[in-house]
């Protein structure tokens, strides 16, 4: 990943996960806590494609799963935003532009769905059975209404962010001017030219004046 796209991530991923451990797990919402931090990765997954968004998704994973107040097993998190991350860069558009907010949306409802059917799973395998207790359908419920309603303020924005972070100026201002002194070289070789192959018509029109010029005194010479 190029270095523009790891700071954004990385300022993305952090801001993202201090608001949701310090504001949105405050809450004390009924079912799962809004995550935030799945939006963020696929918000950069649906620009950056499968490749960097399996790289975020990882990266966001582990800082969560090393961040206080973790109660799980590290890496958990991070194998479940890998993949998701890695899915939703699939679905990159082709244009780098959104048509529709239903492309999105569906994919935020996947997402949901997903990584909380993973993360339980995941945790059956290493012995977790708190999603048992709490109740399966309630957390999926959940945790899909309060993402799609973060989804339309979240993904947006951080699309956003990527996509003018792609553009560098100093590139564009690099390319813009030497594609304008090309230009400009341009113009002025050809109007060098011109105003040389025009001073070299002059000079022949000139000198076969001068050559017809004299060639009818010479024949007037002998004519008389």
């Amino acid at each position: 990943m190029r270095f523009n796209r790891m700071l954004l991530s990385t300022t993305l991923v952090v801001v993202a996960l201090v608001v949701q451990v310090s504001v949105l797990a405050r809450l004390h919402l009924p079912g799962a806590v809004p995550d935030l931090l799945l939006l963020t990765v696929l918000g950069l997954a649906l620009v950056y494609g499968h490749v960097g968004g399996c790289l975020v998704g990882f990266g966001a994973g582990l800082l969560a799963d090393l961040a206080p107040p973790a109660d799980h097993a590290a890496g958990r998190y991070a194998l479940v935003l890998c993949v998701i991350g890695y899915l939703a860069g699939l679905v990159k558009p082709e244009s780098g532009q959104l048509r529709t907010a239903t492309g999105p949306m569906a994919v935020v409802v996947g997402a949901a769905i997903g990584s909380t059917l993973l993360y339980a799973g995941v945790g059956a395998l290493v012995g977790d059975t708190a999603a048992r207790h709490v109740g399966l359908g309630g957390l999926l419920f959940s945790a899909t209404l309060y993402d799609l309603l973060l989804a339309p303020f979240v993904v947006p924005a951080v699309m956003w962010l990527a996509r003018r972070a792609e553009n560098d100026p100093l590139a564009e201002t690099g390319g813009a001017s030497g594609k304008a002194s090309d230009v400009a070289s341009g113009w002025l070789s050809s109007g060098t030219g011109l105003r040389i192959g025009s001073q070299r018509g002059g000079f022949r029109m000139k000198a076969s004046k001068a050559r017809v010029a004299r060639a009818g005194r010479i024949k007037g010479v002998k004519r008389l």
